[in-house]
């Protein structure tokens, strides 16, 4: 096609007017840049739609293992979504009322969740803003709260913390001692995408399960330091079943 395009615009009639040419060689341009266009943003949607298909396709298959009844969905929710998450937990050194200093063991979570399906394939973000959607009678707090985004659709889930248990204690779902807690979080706000995306607009609960790492640090400190601690987990992301 560029050798083709060379010899047309080689044997094109100079005698036209340059003006001409150059329109001509304008409306070329923009034709070609059209075409890319569009198979460009055939492409995206081909790739929004197996994406989504996957991960319809994988609803089906999610079995979380059995937890202690501390940090258990309760009934009439299940499981519809899993994300093997590779991130860090943000600490910052405070003051202490005796005159030292501490980390403050309530960190920041920046974690990419990602699907077991064509390799690994990125679903979610994991990070804490501020609540754009809280449920009736909830109070959003100025510091935020954990939050999960959904790379395919943009669709979010606010969430706190209902309970917690220390890894190492259950061999099932939290078998690694001196890593960070595993986790039942129940969503306190959700949020459709810009386009109407649903995927975590209907979350009610979400577990965080086998954690590795990202523990407080043990180290000394001084006021104002920050320290990012490396860690994975699986999310195992829940529904009501009315819904």
């Amino acid at each position: 096609m560029g050798m083709a395009l060379v010899v047309c615009l080689n044997n094109f009639d100079r005698s036209q007017p340059v003006s001409r040419q150059q329109n001509w060689r304008n409306e070329m341009s923009n034709n070609v840049s059209q075409i890319a266009r569009v198979r460009g943003l055939f492409a995206a949607a081909l790739v929004l739609a197996c994406a989504l298909g996957v991960v319809t396709h994988a609803a089906a298959q999610v079995t979380p293992p059995t937890t202690p009844g501390t940090i258990a969905v309760p009934a009439g929710n299940s499981p519809y979504l899993v994300g093997h998450a590779f991130g860090s937990q943000g600490y910052t050194c405070l003051p202490t009322s005796t005159g030292g200093t501490a980390w403050n063991p309530t960190a920041r979570p920046e974690a990419t969740l990602f699907a077991d399906h064509l390799g690994q394939f990125q679903i979610i973000t994991h990070f804490q803003s501020i609540n754009a959607n809280p449920k009736p009678g909830v109070t959003v707090p100025r510091s935020g709260n954990a939050t999960w985004q959904a790379s395919l659709d943009s669709s979010r889930v606010w969430m706190v913390k209902v309970n917690g248990i220390d890894a190492g204690h259950d061999p099932a779902s939290c078998p690694n001692t001196g890593s960070i807690q595993c986790l039942l979080l129940q969503s306190v706000g959700n949020a459709k995408g810009p386009t109407g995306g649903g995927l975590l607009a209907r979350t009610t609960f979400i577990q965080r399960l086998n954690t590795k790492g990202g523990a407080v640090p043990t180290s000394t400190c001084a006021v104002g330091q920050t320290e990012l601690v490396p860690y994975t987990a699986d999310y195992f992301f829940f529904r009501a079943d009315s819904q």
